[in-house]
């Protein structure tokens, strides 16, 4: 599905129009990063988590060359299905 088709759905189902569910599916995208470049949780029950998770510098190799390459330390997204949405999925 893409964004497109999301906010056709979203548009039928809360009987806005598709401009409206666009701007209320861009403000929501907005606040989920707002809070997590602030490292909050963003829980949705019955949906999930998001969250930020912090990885560790480590050595890597080159798949082309070989050769041995460093990666930096980096924050990462990371979402955590809740159980009902795990549950509607299976």
């Amino acid at each position: 599905m893409t964004k497109g088709e999301l906010i056709e759905k979203v548009a039928s189902g809360a009987k806005m129009t598709k401009a409206e569910a666009g701007r209320a599916l861009d403000t929501m995208i907005a606040a989920v990063k707002g809070a997590l470049k602030k490292g909050q949780k963003v829980t949705l029950v019955g949906f999930g988590t998001f969250s930020v998770s912090k990885r560790k510098a480590r050595q890597g190799r080159n798949p082309r060359t070989g050769a041995t390459i460093k990666i930096p330390a980096a924050k990462v997204p990371k979402f955590s299905a809740g159980k009902i949405f795990r549950d509607a999925v299976r």
